[in-house]
């Protein structure tokens, strides 16, 4: 057995990221920049008055003057004209400041009668006013590449005058679940049967990495028709199976995939739980080979699945972000294995957060891992840890799952 960060160095090792096309910018959220976005004009393109008021020359603002209102240039609608000594000029927030004005007198700061208004606070040069290009300038770099896009930076792009971006394609990610006894939400369950929350979990978690699940049809524990479903992947850019990857009787990955190709790198990882693991090749398709277990296949898809959607969709090769947290409750000392213990978590009094590790750990109860809020790391061989310990761990809320 290799251990987890082994396991995923090797699988991240052989990924590439995907091509780039040219979306919609409504369309780029959440997709990773394929090439850095230049602005394509200087954002103010001049200066602009940041509230409503009157701009004039700060040499004039003085208590109690009184100046002469020119005209008026409510945003889109510039003055062309350059201000004298003497006058203002009636702006909005946004509008262009005209020549001649280094400042803005603030309405609530002014009384205004007729064509004359008067000071009611000094103003100083520069004040209230943005300079052109304080935002960014022509040529700057919006956003670089590399970058899974925010609302933020969708909002940025668009203001350099961008309505198409360069993405990475969202990753293809082909899903087998296999096993005689299993059956899909809704459908009749066999005899002796379970539904499989395998395949819709986990196009959940491809949808919230950014890639495009492909749910294909559930194989039957037979060796033709494992290689047959197998074959729906071909065109994708990984082929993640659940079920058969042991060694029982009726683990048949290996077997059924091995005439179509298969090249197998590894297939059991020293982690609980999740240990019977494939990682291979089939022809050109990645593939990873996740337990049957709904728990188990959820786990290793968040420690290996989702690191591996991020490299093909152009960001770096890493982990889960891990962070720290207080132990709530005493943890045993642990054995050889790495494991990945379902938590609650919550929030200390001196705003420190605090997790506590179910009581039961069984790989099967889907329930509890649904209702966790992290996964607390504990390595090989960890001694016991008493409550208050600093522990690593991962939080699934930050994964959007």
């Amino acid at each position: 057995m290799i251990s987890v960060d082994e396991a995923r160095g090797r699988i991240l090792a052989g990924l590439t990221p995907t091509a780039a096309e040219i979306v919609p910018l409504a369309a780029a959220w959440g997709r990773v920049g394929a090439a850095p976005v230049r602005a394509r004009l200087t954002q103010p393109p001049q200066d602009v008055s940041a509230m409503d008021g009157y701009a004039l020359k700060a040499a004039d603002g003085s208590l109690g003057a009184v100046l002469d209102v020119v005209g008026s240039a409510p945003a889109g609608h510039p003055w062309e004209g350059a201000l004298t000594a003497g006058q203002a000029l009636r702006l909005f927030t946004g509008s262009f400041v005209p020549a001649g004005a280094d400042s803005i007198l603030l309405q609530e700061d002014a009384t205004r009668r007729g064509e004359r208004v008067t000071v009611n606070e000094a103003v100083a040069a520069g004040r209230h006013i943005r300079r052109a290009g304080q935002d960014f300038a022509r040529g700057d770099v919006l956003v670089p590449a590399g970058k899974r896009l925010t609302a933020r930076d969708i909002g940025l792009i668009a203001a350099g005058n961008h309505p198409w971006v360069s993405v990475h394609r969202a990753p293809r990610v082909a899903i087998l679940a296999t096993g005689d006894e299993i059956a899909l939400p809704g459908e009749p369950i066999p005899p002796g049967g379970i539904v499989s929350s395998n395949s819709h979990a986990l196009a959940a978690l491809v949808r919230a990495g950014g890639g495009e699940a492909i749910v294909l049809p559930i194989a039957a524990d037979d060796v033709a028709s494992i290689a047959a479903a197998a074959d729906g992947a071909r065109s994708c850019d990984i082929l993640v199976t659940t079920g058969g990857a042991s060694v029982g009787e009726h683990d048949l990955i290996q077997e059924a995939l091995g005439g179509r190709g298969l090249v197998v790198d590894f297939w059991k990882i020293a982690m609980r739980p999740g240990k019977p693991l494939i990682h291979g090749r089939l022809g050109a398709v990645p593939l990873l080979g996740l337990p049957g277990n709904p728990v188990s296949s959820l786990i290793t898809g968040i420690l290996f699945l989702l690191p591996a959607l991020a490299v093909l969709s152009g960001l770096p090769a890493a982990p889960p972000p891990v962070s720290f947290a207080r132990l709530g409750a005493d943890l045993a000392a642990n054995d050889q294995r790495a494991d990945h213990l379902r938590a609650r978590a919550s929030m200390s009094d001196d705003g420190t957060p605090v997790v506590t590790a179910f009581g039961r750990q069984d790989s099967a109860m889907l329930r509890m891992l649904a209702e966790s809020d992290a996964l607390i790391l504990r390595p090989p061989h960890a001694p016991a840890a008493p409550a208050g310990t600093m522990v690593p761990i991962v939080r699934l809320d930050t994964l959007g799952l």
